[in-house]
């Protein structure tokens, strides 16, 4: 028999956003800003596959304005984008359950590529973008990243029991 902890899981799964949100803030040397992974996005794939009766487009929303506020940005840019996440993997969710961890890589690559891409395009409207391709590298280490993100929290979520 299954226990959901109710709040505590809820208060676990905070945890582990905020957790994300510091490691996107942490300070990185200049030659390594752009391989710097989507922390939030990965955490937010994580719960809404796994979870998507507990976390999905709120969630999404609310974490991405916080994200917007501590980063500085155009309020409600990230908010937007990883609102966009979740809707997708709330899509997908059943299929990308089935897959292994390779191939839910590459399925994150996508994910945090049109994460990015939506970012880039938005930030070419409000005037703040810079040219080339590299802003595309985030999807590239997010997906080298996520088998480990993936185990990291699915033992955090075996270990309180969130259901």
């Amino acid at each position: 028999m299954k226990q959901d902890h109710g709040q505590g899981g809820s208060l676990i799964i905070f945890a582990t956003f905020l957790v994300g949100l510091v490691l996107s803030q942490i300070p990185l040397p200049d030659f390594l800003l752009w391989y710097r992974p989507e922390w939030v996005a990965l955490v937010l794939i994580y719960w809404v596959l796994m979870l998507p009766h507990r976390v999905g487009l709120g969630s999404a929303f609310a974490m991405g304005v916080l994200l917007d506020i501590i980063r500085g940005s155009v309020l409600g840019l990230n908010a937007l984008s990883l609102t966009l996440i979740a809707y997708l993997v709330l899509l997908l969710y059943k299929r990308l359950r089935m897959f292994p961890l390779w191939q839910q890589s590459m399925m994150v690559m996508v994910l945090v590529g049109v994460n990015q891409l939506l970012f880039f395009w938005m930030q070419g409207v409000t005037g703040t973008t810079s040219g080339g391709l590299q802003f595309m590298l985030p999807s590239l280490v997010s997906a080298l990243l996520w088998p480990w993100v993936y185990v990291i929290l699915h033992g955090v979520r075996r270990t309180f029991r969130i259901e």
